[in-house]
C-alpha cells in the first residue's frame, strides 16, 4: 500500500510547491482534482487538453517530484435536477477522463449524484426514509429513469478513453452512499463502478468499517482516509442526521476530524488488515476537512499516525508453518 492526499488541500499554492511540500512529507501518490467540488487549481483539462506544452509540463512536474497520480477527482452531481449545473458536472467528469487517458491513468474519484423527485424538480431529494410509500416512487424514477442510464452511458465513454475504474465517495446526500447502494449501482452498470471508499461518511451512519470493506471487495477502486468523531451526548438528544453547519462544531453531534483524532490507531491497523485481507493494495488518499486544525497541521499528524498503520510489503509464505 502507498499513502497519498487529495492535494486541494493546499489549493492556494501551485503545483510544484504543493507537490514539494507533499514529497518531502514522505507521500507517494497524489490524488488531483480536476473539476467539480475538488476544484481544478492544479490540474485544469481547458488547459492540459488543450496546450501540449503545459501537458508536458504538468508531467515533469509530478515526476520531478517522484509522485505518481492515484486518480484525477471530478466530485459533482451530474444527475442534479437543474440542467445547467447537471451538464457543467457531467462535462467535468467527461474533460477528466480525457485528461485521463493524455496521462494514461485509468481511474477518476468522483460521486453518483442525486436527482430531484420528478423532472419538475429545482433542487437534489435525497431519500432517507421508506414510508409513507411516495419515497419509494421516488426511489424508483431517481433509479431507473436518471441515474443507471446516465452512469450506463458515461461509463461506456470513459471505456471508449482508456478508463476502466469510476470510484465513486459513498456519501450522504448522494444516491450511492453505503455499500448496498454502491453494489446496486455495479450490478446494473458493470464492473467499471467501484468505490472511493472514504470511512468518514459510514462512520456516523453507524456503519462497520472492516465488514464493509469484506462486502465490497473487489469493488473498492481507491481509498479516502478521514475519520469522523461522534459526540455521544448531542447524539443522544439529536441523532446523527445533523443539518448543522459543518463550520458549527460546537453544536453539531459528529465531527469530519483527521486521521487518528477520531479513532485510534489500533482502529485503523483494523481497517487496513480488512482492505489487504480484500485484496485491496493500492492507496489511501489523505483527505483534510477536519474543522479544528488547519491543513498543514491535519495532514502532517495524519501522515504521521498512518506511516504507523499502512502495510506497505507483500504478504510473506507462511514460512513458520513449513
Amino acid at each position: 500500500m502507498k499513502l497519498g492526499v487529495l492535494t486541494n488541500l493546499i489549493g492556494d499554492q501551485p503545483l510544484d510547491s504543493a507537490l514539494a511540500y507533499f514529497e518531502s512529507l514522505g507521500l507517494d501518490m497524489v490524488e488531483i482534482g480536476c473539476a467539480g467540488y475538488p476544484g481544478n487549481q492544479h490540474a485544469d483539462p481547458a488547459v492540459l487538453l488543450n496546450d501540449a506544452t503545459a501537458l508536458e509540463e504538468f508531467k515533469a512536474t509530478v515526476k520531478r517530484h517522484n509522485l505518481e497520480i492515484s486518480a484525477l477527482s471530478c466530485h459533482g452531481n451530474p444527475v442534479h435536477p437543474d440542467k445547467a449545473t447537471a451538464a457543467e458536472f457531467d462535462k467535468g467528469i467527461r474533460d477528466t477522463i480525457l485528461l485521463a487517458e493524455k496521462l494514461g491513468i485509468h481511474q477518476i474519484n468522483t460521486f453518483s449524484g442525486c436527482p430531484g423527485d420528478c423532472e419538475d424538480s429545482k433542487y437534489p431529494n435525497w431519500v432517507t426514509c421508506a414510508w409513507p410509500t411516495d419515497f419509494q416512487k421516488v426511489l424508483d424514477w431517481q433509479w431507473n429513469e436518471v441515474l443507471i442510464p446516465y452512469w450506463k452511458k458515461t461509463a461506456a465513454f470513459a471505456l471508449e478513453h482508456g478508463v476502466d475504474k469510476i470510484a465513486l465517495e459513498l456519501h450522504p446526500g448522494f444516491c450511492v452512499y453505503n455499500t448496498q447502494t454502491m453494489l446496486r449501482l455495479r450490478d446494473a452498470v458493470g464492473p467499471v463502478m467501484g468505490a472511493n471508499l472514504d470511512p468518514s461518511h459510514l462512520i456516523w451512519q453507524g456503519m462497520d468499517l472492516p465488514q464493509d470493506i469484506a462486502e465490497l471487495g473487489d469493488c473498492i477502486f481507491h481509498f479516502h482516509a478521514k475519520d469522523t468523531k461522534i459526540d455521544p451526548v448531542k447524539t443522544a438528544r439529536t441523532g446523527v442526521l445533523d443539518t448543522n453547519d459543518l463550520g458549527n462544531i460546537h453544536d453539531r453531534s459528529w465531527l469530519f476530524r483527521s486521521v487518528g483524532y477520531g479513532h485510534g490507531e489500533d482502529w485503523w491497523k483494523d481497517v487496513v488488515t480488512a482492505l489487504r485481507l480484500a485484496g485491496y493494495d493500492y492507496v489511501l488518499s489523505i483527505e483534510h476537512e477536519d474543522a479544528l486544525m488547519s491543513p498543514r497541521e491535519g495532514l502532517e499528524k495524519a501522515v504521521a499516525t498512518l506511516k504507523n498503520v499502512v502495510i506497505r510489503t507483500g504478504p510473506a509464505n507462511a514460512w513458520w508453518a513449513n
